[in-house]
């Protein structure tokens, strides 16, 4: 019964949530055995982002060719829908017309894909309302994904600083707990009893 009491107020709190948050502020992180916070996996890497290890570099490599070369491939999609629209004897206007729609969601999707590497969304409701425009120009994110990946992993820095703010409120807190609260307790000078 406690459990479910504890689910509705973490329903309430997240359907009227609206900041930027974090997995360590939110408490969605996954905990290690000694209560200690853990890095937050990202998507192709998993957790070799925090030491550089299982791969990091291979993945990374993999990440920006896969990447660009599908980028590559949808834009030859989009020239040969192109070529059919001109083919089928279709007004210039509503060739010009796909053209602007998929720039524009591309540069939309970029920016978006882009800013989403610095910092975690501010509202969620609006990212998930553009998760249409962002589909349709998922070029733009493609070559979001290619020029991250050639410095980083794509999120690797907001997810290393957000796990090492993380760590270090953990070893404060957990410093400021050592010793025997008991004791704590005793060492206090008494109070004398009213009569």
């Amino acid at each position: 019964m406690s459990q479910n009491k504890t689910q509705g107020k973490s329903r309430t709190k997240s359907e009227g949530q609206h900041e930027s948050v974090g997995p360590y502020e939110s408490g969605e992180a996954a905990e290690a055995a000694d209560g200690g916070p853990r890095p937050e996996p990202l998507r192709f890497f998993g957790t070799t982002w925090l030491a550089h290890d299982g791969g990091y570099a291979a993945r990374r490599v993999a990440v920006a060719v896969g990447s660009l070369a599908a980028a590559v491939g949808a834009c030859l999609l989009l020239r040969f829908a192109y070529q059919g629209l001109t083919i089928a004897d279709a007004s210039p206007f509503i060739g010009i017309l796909v053209i602007v729609m998929f720039s524009v969601c591309s540069a939309i999707a970029f920016r978006k894909t882009w800013e989403g590497f610095s910092k975690r969304p501010v509202d969620r409701a609006r990212e998930e309302q553009l998760r249409s425009l962002k589909g349709i120009g998922f070029i733009g994110s493609l070559v979001a994904y290619f020029l991250r990946s050639l410095t980083e992993a794509p999120g690797e820095r907001l997810r290393r600083t957000e796990y090492e703010t993380a760590v270090a409120r953990y070893e404060r807190r957990r410093t400021t707990r050592t010793g025997n609260p008991a004791a704590r307790r005793t060492s206090r000078p008494k109070r004398p009893k009213r009569k």
